[in-house]
């Protein structure tokens, strides 16, 4: 296994999560909110990919990042919404065309079962390529207890491999809280240590409190947030008023 550099060099920032519509738009939020202390990357999704290429997408976020002087890097994340699902052999093949659009990093989700999870995570670890890694989502009716069909112990079951395999960054609810703690427990009992990231989406349109979620999410902790920034009328004092509350907690 290839160890891979730390993706996001603070300790906490927010991660906004651009599901505009438009590449254009994607490219003047990034333009009002790049400066903004605490922010710590970017997020991009599947409906512009799918719209433009992960190429283009990418490409138009880091071409606005690079003509702003910044003090750290502002990473790009993959989330294919979502990735890890397939067989394990289309692993490879997947993840180096993800590298190939200049993307950062890679969120997978891998709901195919072990095999998948090993080899996808595998991949990205061959490549030096960072890779997030989640097992439970934000939305109702998830977990089998709540009407959903994913088995109550199967987000347990992959941040547990997740862990033991190396990954270090993790995606889990953050209108959660008690399974942030629960799965934080778990990923600490699995690792030995307190060196990995937790990374947060959920907050105010899904009903997540930032505060809550801070309560148990640790030190290493990053919020994504998304439409209560590009949706803002200001979206530079949105991201601003967010990035206070995560960096100031």
């Amino acid at each position: 296994m290839i160890e891979v550099k730390k993706l996001i060099k603070l300790a906490r920032s927010i991660i906004i999560a651009c599901d505009v519509s438009t590449i254009e738009d994607l490219s003047q939020l990034v333009k009002e909110t790049a400066r903004v202390k605490g922010i710590g990357g970017y997020k991009v999704g599947a409906i512009l990919v799918i719209k433009y290429g992960l190429a283009a997408v990418v490409s138009a976020v880091k071409k606005q990042i690079k003509q702003i002087d910044l003090p750290i890097e502002l990473p790009v994340i993959y989330d294919h919404q979502k990735a890890g699902t397939d067989i394990p052999d289309l692993g490879s093949a997947f993840v180096k065309a993800v590298i190939s659009s200049g993307a950062d990093a890679l969120i997978l989700f891998p709901f195919g079962g072990m095999a998948t999870e090993k080899a996808w995570i595998n991949a990205c670890q061959d490549n030096e390529f960072p890779v997030l890694v989640g097992g439970c989502m934000t939305q109702p009716e998830f977990l089998e207890k709540e009407g959903g069909f994913i088995a109550n112990t199967g987000p347990s079951l992959i941040y547990k491999q997740a862990a033991k395999l190396g990954v270090r960054d993790f995606v889990m609810p953050g209108n959660r809280p008690e399974l942030i703690r629960l799965y934080r427990r778990l990923i600490r009992t699995s690792t030995g240590c307190d060196d990995f990231a937790l990374y947060t989406p959920g907050f105010i349109s899904q009903n997540g409190h930032i505060a809550k979620a801070e309560k148990q999410a640790g030190q290493n902790w990053h919020a994504i947030i998304g439409r209560a920034i590009y949706e803002a009328k200001d979206r530079k004092a949105a991201a601003e008023k967010f990035a206070a509350q995560i960096i100031g907690s």
